[in-house]
């Protein structure tokens, strides 16, 4: 049996903390070859808020136990999933869950149409 693999999140500062993450959140790992500072960055997506870090990618950055960016950028082709299993401070501890992903669905129960753009009441303004 395979050995699990973790990764640490970190940057969660300059996007929205680390409070709101707990054991069990689902989290998209998603290559970012366009990112200026690291051609082996991959950014940390969770749904629906967007970015929430990077997979730490520097000696002062991974934790001991975890895998840098570097070590995992080849196992997967553009996108893997990962779970929380653990927050310490600013930082998240995921596991690699290749075989798990995360679908949304939205069922309406009337003909409802969507629009991007908000709508107004007839009469108002």
């Amino acid at each position: 049996m395979d050995q699990p693999i973790y990764i640490a999140v970190t940057g969660t500062q300059h996007y929205y903390g680390a409070a709101f993450l707990k054991p069990g959140q689902v989290v998209h790992l998603i290559k970012d070859p366009d990112n200026p500072h690291d051609h082996e960055a991959i950014k940390v997506d969770m749904i629906p808020l967007g970015k929430i870090g990077y997979v730490a990618n520097s000696p002062h950055t991974v934790p001991k136990g975890c895998r840098s960016a570097g070590r995992i950028y080849d196992r997967f082709e553009h996108h893997v999933c990962g779970m929380v299993r653990f927050v310490v401070k600013d930082t998240a501890i995921v596991e690699l869950t290749p075989g798990l992903e995360e679908v949304y669905i939205i069922k309406t129960t009337e003909n409802v149409a969507f629009s991007p753009y908000r709508q107004e009441e007839p009469g108002k303004a």
